[in-house]
This record gives C-alpha cells, structure tokens and sequence, in this order.
C-alpha cells in the first residue's frame, strides 16, 4: 500500500485542524475507511481520490506524491505561457479564471465555516 497518500491524507487533515470523523462525513466514507487511508492500510479509488482533493483543495498528484507542489494545476501553459488567438480571447479566458477563483474563494470559506 502507498504510506505517501496516507501519509499527506493525514497532514492535510491535522493542518485543517479536522477530525477523521469530520472529513468523513463530508467526503462520503466511514470513519475507519478514511483511517485505513491515512495509516496506507488502504488506497482511495479515483472517485475517492478526487474528492479527497477536491476537500483539501490540492492537486491529485500532490496526494499520489508526484509533485511536492499541493497546488499544482495541469494548466494549457507551456513554457512562454498559454497563446491567445486575439484581445477578445485573453479577456474572455482572465474573466472565466477570475470567476473560478472567486467561486473557489467561496467554497473554502464555506468548508471553514462548516467546521465550526
């Protein structure tokens, strides 16, 4: 079984200041099938998985240990960054990302205050 999922399972929950039980319930698992993940006595499915990071706001490879980046996005940025057709394309794509950001913004402090 991965340590490593288990393993940033666990740290991003205890940074989060969550319970097992808690992360649980909101994710959809039973209180000891979260705890099998996070001892590596078990392993997510890819459902489960995206959810785990959907919740803890990281990225799926950041839980599987190929990147050490948690917010690392697959982005259509290369190396020069993304290529726009024209003016009109750019504003669109910077609006739509700002709209994400927001509603992502929202959705955090929703978690936070479902904490309490």
């Amino acid at each position: 079984m991965s340590t490593i999922i288990g393993s940033r399972l666990k740290l991003l929950r205890e940074r989060r200041g969550f319970s097992q039980k808690y992360v649980a319930e909101k994710i959809g698992v039973k209180n000891n099938t979260l705890s099998g993940y996070e001892a590596g006595r078990r392993e997510p499915d890819s459902s489960t998985l995206n959810t785990l990071a959907d919740f803890y706001d990281v990225s799926v490879d950041y839980l599987l240990g190929r990147t050490d980046n948690p917010n690392s996005d697959i982005s259509i940025a290369y190396d020069t960054g993304p290529q726009y057709e024209d003016e009109d394309e750019r504003e669109f794509i910077e609006q739509q990302l700002e709209q994400y950001r927001k509603m992502k913004k929202r959705m955090q402090e929703q978690l936070r205050g479902d904490k309490h």
